[in-house]
């Protein structure tokens, strides 16, 4: 499981909430509610093999890289989708395959976004097929297409055909609801850690609220570097 436990969550974090898209009411998902706990979720993963393997794959980066970054975001959040276009290639050109990170992606669907729940779980799905960041570049291109239909699902399925997962198995996966705990977990474990709005990113022991810009990034990771370097025995 990914924990949200980056060093330490500064309560002073840098806000900038004007490129963020904060939640309108109380989070919740039908019937699912913040019961789900890390420890339901654990044994949830032990039982079954697909919710292990999506929780990993929405991981990428080096594991020798020397700091974690956590991207914790809402697939209908237009700011989402504006860090996504305008900043996500350069910093992971320039910082996770460059070796420095390693980035986790945290669902925090917000109760505004009606079909931010289902792009949650159909992006899970594809993970755990190994296809995570492919379905999540589609649903972040794509946002201003299926966020208008009546309904998205064969929107989301056709996504998922295009990267090339075994659609019968995505299919079943998205049925099942099986992304459900794991999504509300990844849910509470962010709001316990400070996080009321997305995009938000962990780097060190600083929250950043918003479509941070790439060069506001480069400051807050050489920082948690340097950090990192003066507490390491």
């Amino acid at each position: 499981m990914i924990h949200l436990q980056v060093n330490r969550v500064s309560a002073t974090a840098l806000v900038a909430l004007s490129l963020a898209c904060a939640p309108a009411s109380s989070n919740k998902q039908g019937a699912e509610s913040t019961a789900t706990t890390r420890k339901d979720t654990v044994a949830l993963a032990v039982q079954d093999s697909d919710l292990v393997k999506a929780d990993l794959a929405r991981i990428q980066g080096s594991s020798d890289a020397p700091l974690w970054v956590i991207e914790v975001s809402d697939f209908q959040c237009p700011f989402c989708k504006q860090w996504h276009d305008e900043t996500y290639q350069t910093f992971r050109n320039e910082f996770v395959r460059g070796g420095k990170v390693r980035l986790a992606y945290v669902n925090f669907p917000l109760a505004q976004h009606q079909y931010a729940w289902a792009a949650a779980e159909s992006a899970m799905c594809a993970g755990a097929q190994g296809k995570f960041w492919e379905m999540h570049d589609a649903l972040f291109t794509t946002q201003s297409k299926w966020e208008v239909l009546p309904t998205p699902a064969n929107y989301f399925d056709s996504l998922a055909r295009g990267q090339g997962v075994d659609i019968a198995r995505w299919r079943q996966c998205v049925q099942s609801g099986k992304m459900k705990s794991l999504i509300q977990a990844d849910h509470d474990r962010a709001l316990t850690a400070g996080v009321n709005s997305t995009p938000s990113f962990m780097i060190g022991d600083k929250l950043l609220a918003g479509a941070q810009p790439i060069d506001q990034l480069r400051r807050a990771i050489d920082t948690a570097m340097v950090k990192s370097k003066k507490t390491t025995p």
